[in-house]
């Protein structure tokens, strides 16, 4: 399942959805022009928020390709701007479970 699949129940709920990525400004604004993903896509200059929010992959080696590439995370922020809840993998292949997130997210 992904985000732009249950988009609809997050925002029925009030609940904003985005992206946060360290790929280039370019880049987001190509993925926005090819598909509609019905959500904003935020770029984290300088991985700032990823290494604040405890997702950046220092497994490699900092000259690998794949370093600082972060863990798939999902976040649910309050409107104090609070995070109430985190749900991150440590493996770039797998995502969090969309069912627990929209769980959590009725409880907020």
């Amino acid at each position: 399942m992904q985000l732009t699949e249950i988009r609809d129940q997050f925002e029925a709920m009030g609940i904003n959805v985005a992206a946060l990525t360290f790929d280039s400004v370019e880049l987001l604004k190509d993925v926005q022009l090819d598909g509609d993903i019905g959500f904003p896509l935020l770029h984290d200059e300088n991985r700032k928020h990823v290494e604040a929010f405890g997702v950046l992959n220092i497994e490699h080696d900092p000259g690998s390709r794949v370093y600082g590439i972060p863990y798939p995370g999902i976040f649910l922020i309050s409107p104090d701007g609070i995070i109430r809840h985190k749900f991150a993998e440590t493996r770039y292949q797998h995502r969090p479970d969309f069912t627990n997130v929209l769980e959590a997210a009725k409880d907020m």
